[in-house]
């Protein structure tokens, strides 16, 4: 049975809001949404801090990129789900590896975990980042998305264009063989990206993990083994 959908013949048990006066039409459904999400409901029961914590674990189940003792930079880490779930993966708790997670927002304190309030574009970002992870990172994590305008042409240019400054970032930090991990949407023109991506990694993937909202046309590319140029490709 869809965890989010009543059975056949059973009572409509999802949760609805009384609007008030001052809250929009898209606001309701959005509150609505959240509270009858089944994926926030377990969240909050396992104490993840958001839903998207199930995305990033459901992708490494599927490809085992996150391994013991990996140095991590997570962009755009508010609230910190995402460093929940590869703390525990790499073993910060036991004294493996290390995870720095920077946002322009402020960000409550994570066991083990590094957090620093800036912007990842900042000029100074590449060095501070790196010298708190004490080295190159193994991985770049991004689940960051722009502001949305509402127009989707708009919007999928905006969500290609901070990929690509994440992807600018990567190149700085990561070691060989990391990998970089960020979120893009379909329909989205991110050619240009994937030849990007096809020419500093051997392996690039496109992702849509179970935990995504059906109604969401979000995606991740997933690319690994981070190379030195006019090294063989491999396309999955």
């Amino acid at each position: 049975m869809n965890p989010s959908k009543p059975s056949g013949g059973a009572r409509d048990l999802r949760v609805k809001v009384k609007k008030p006066a001052k809250r929009s039409h898209s606001s309701q459904l959005w509150l609505e949404r959240q509270l009858n999400d089944p994926y926030v409901k377990r969240a909050r029961e396992m104490g993840y801090r958001s839903r998207a914590a199930f995305k990033l674990a459901e992708m490494d189940e599927r490809h085992k990129f996150l391994k013991p003792g990996q140095k991590l930079l997570d962009l755009g880490c508010a609230p910190g789900g995402w460093c929940q779930v590869a703390a525990a993966k790499i073993g910060l708790e036991k004294g493996k590896g290390r995870i720095v997670g920077i946002d322009l927002l402020p960000v409550d304190p994570i066991p083990g975990v590094e957090l620093i309030q800036l912007d990842f574009m900042a000029d100074e970002a590449p060095a501070l980042l790196t010298e708190k992870l004490g080295g190159k990172a193994d991985g770049v994590m991004s689940d960051m998305a722009a502001n949305t305008t509402g127009h989707k042409k708009t919007d999928h240019l905006k969500i290609i264009g901070l990929a690509e400054a994440a992807l600018e970032f990567a190149n700085d930090v990561l070691a060989p063989g990391g990998f970089f991990l960020a979120k893009l949407f379909q329909g989205g023109d991110s050619a240009e990206l994937l030849s990007q991506l096809k020419r500093d990694f051997t392996s690039v993937r496109n992702l849509k993990p179970a935990a995504s909202r059906a109604d969401s046309s979000e995606l991740y590319v997933l690319a690994t083994g981070f190379r030195r140029k006019n090294e063989p490709v491999s396309e999955d």
